[in-house]
């Protein structure tokens, strides 16, 4: 019996056609301290998620019927819940096109399941709270910039009283960029601050990420003020962040 101390085991949705897929992550990641429910198709993946509360949803990209890819941004319209793609090819396109309908990882087939729940704990790890390199002071002060104010406590950021809503992996790409004001960051830095693992070559997917992070708060995205592109460089954050 477990204690009632003890912090509930996340809660993980596997939606995967393929049954052996289904079948070897659900036990897997079962003797790995997640709970986890299976779907086969967009329809499944609905019903679970009116029926349960999820931490994190492990989605593939190719399926018959309703893709992955349509699926996630069913998802997106409704929730900021972590999504992992699950792509049947390591292709660069396939990550992008994966992340710019808001995933918040990806992984090619074939893979190994123990490399997924390390990428599961990762995602978890950043959707919680603190990470292993951020000090509490750091964040628990709330931020201003521009028009914006952010809130690490609750990991939200709010425009003239309204919240807008970020991905996983928006947020720590703009908690990078609010910690390191007006400092040139090239790629590699970005994506080992914002998603906690080293950049794997040639990949430009955290320029998707910038791309939808720019469509949030900037007034114009295609000629960006506070998110600023350096050629041959990377990106700078060009707006004054200030206690709030």
């Amino acid at each position: 019996m477990s204690s009632a101390s003890e912090a509930p085991k996340p809660h993980i949705l596997i939606v995967d056609d393929d049954a052996e897929i289904r079948d070897l992550l659900s036990r897997f990641l079962s003797k790995h301290e997640f709970r986890v429910t299976t779907a086969r198709d967009g329809r499944e993946m609905r019903q679970a998620l009116q029926d349960w509360a999820f931490d994190l949803v492990v989605l593939d990209l190719m399926m018959p019927g309703e893709d992955g890819l349509t699926l996630c941004m069913q998802i997106r319209t409704e929730s900021s819940i972590p999504i992992i793609m699950l792509t049947a090819m390591g292709e660069e396109v396939d990550r992008i096109i994966g992340l710019e309908v808001g995933a918040d990882d990806y992984m090619a087939k074939p893979f190994n399941p123990r490399e997924l729940a390390a990428r599961i704990k990762a995602v978890l790890r950043r959707v919680g709270g603190l990470g292993p390199n951020d000090s509490p002071e750091a964040r628990t002060q709330k931020l201003t910039f521009a028009a914006f104010e952010l809130d690490p406590t609750t990991r939200t950021l709010a425009r003239d009283a309204g919240e807008i809503p970020l991905t996983a992996g928006e947020y720590d790409l703009l908690i990078a960029f609010v910690d390191h004001p007006r400092r040139v960051l090239n790629r590699d830095q970005l994506l080992d601050m914002a998603r906690g693992r080293a950049a794997i070559p040639f990949d430009r997917s955290i320029d998707v990420q910038v791309g939808r992070l720019r469509r949030k708060i900037e007034e114009d995205p295609k000629n960006p003020a506070l998110i600023k592109t350096v050629r041959g460089g990377g990106y700078m954050f060009a707006a004054e962040v200030r206690p709030a």
